[in-house]
């Protein structure tokens, strides 16, 4: 059972890891090049997680464009 636990720990830390590298993404326009990877393998695991990542923020944000929970603040500059 402890081993499950753990898992499922290391699948959530991946999970919102690749979900702050896609919001770094959104705001910056910032992102790891995976074409760097040299194996093809490697690569497509990296885009997996990358765009695993991309589909987590894209729901959070839909999220809270449609809750009346969450408002939109215009910074000044």
């Amino acid at each position: 059972m402890a081993m499950i636990g753990r898992l499922v720990h290391y699948t959530v830390d991946a999970v919102l890891l690749s979900t702050v590298l896609a919001g770094v993404k959104r705001s910056s326009g910032f992102a790891p090049d995976p074409t760097l990877i040299g194996d093809p393998t490697i690569r497509s695991i990296a885009d997996r997680f990358l765009g695993i990542g991309e589909t987590v923020f894209d729901t959070i944000q839909g999220t809270a464009v449609s809750s009346s929970y969450f408002k939109r603040t215009v910074r000044e500059r």
